[in-house]
């Protein structure tokens, strides 16, 4: 088994920490997105959509899309259960996750990826005003989010879930997407820095 890691890339990320949540060790093939790695032989023959983090596992087979992939391991490894126990509670998890993706790190992502020069000759086209325009919607669904911790520890309720882990990722992009948290967001703020502080938010 062997997971081909994009370094400090976004949905690489997610499955590092959600592994290191775990306390599971994969064997890592770093691959350098900046100097395009993920667009050779080794990752494009496995994932022709050139894109990380891919795992292939010992039989040659392989899983793609991060979130796929650390449903693998929590089938392997149930405990800590990160994806919810109980119909109720995986679904909200389940939820939960979507909405961080779909309307946080996805926008986060697009902000970046239309906006910022380094990435001019990746997005094509890269379209300035899709880029501010997911920079508002970054903050919008921040101040739901806000609302919505303001009576729980974590996204998903009482535990810690891969609906934390995507927000993680996504606030931590925010910095090279130049979006801010709002000041008055004082709960997202509180949530996370709590899971900032776990020993997983390094990886």
């Amino acid at each position: 088994m062997k997971l081909f890691d994009g370094g400090r890339a976004p949905n690489p990320r997610r499955v590092r920490v959600f592994l290191t949540e775990k306390g599971l060790e994969v064997p890592l093939v770093p691959v350098d997105m900046g100097a395009l790695e993920h667009r050779e032989q080794p990752v494009s023959s496995r994932n022709p959509l050139q894109r990380l983090p891919v795992l292939e596992l010992d039989d040659g087979t392989v899983i793609t899309e991060s979130v796929a992939i650390c449903r693998y391991f929590e089938e392997l490894h149930p405990e800590p259960a990160l994806f919810g126990r109980g119909a109720l509670g995986k679904a909200l998890v389940e939820m939960w996750q979507r909405r961080m993706e779909l309307n946080l790190l996805n926008c986060v992502s697009a902000a970046f990826r239309h906006v910022h020069p380094a990435m001019k000759e990746w997005e094509i086209p890269q379209i300035p005003e899709w880029g501010e325009a997911n920079k508002l919607k970054t903050v919008e669904f921040l101040k739901f989010l806000d609302d919505e911790l303001a009576n729980r520890e974590f996204v998903a309720g009482d535990a810690y879930s891969i609906a934390d882990i995507t927000g993680l990722i996504a606030i931590q992009f925010m910095k090279p997407a130049r979006i801010k948290v709002p000041e008055d967001c004082v709960n997202v703020l509180r949530w996370h820095q709590a899971i900032s502080s776990r020993p997983s938010a390094a990886a």
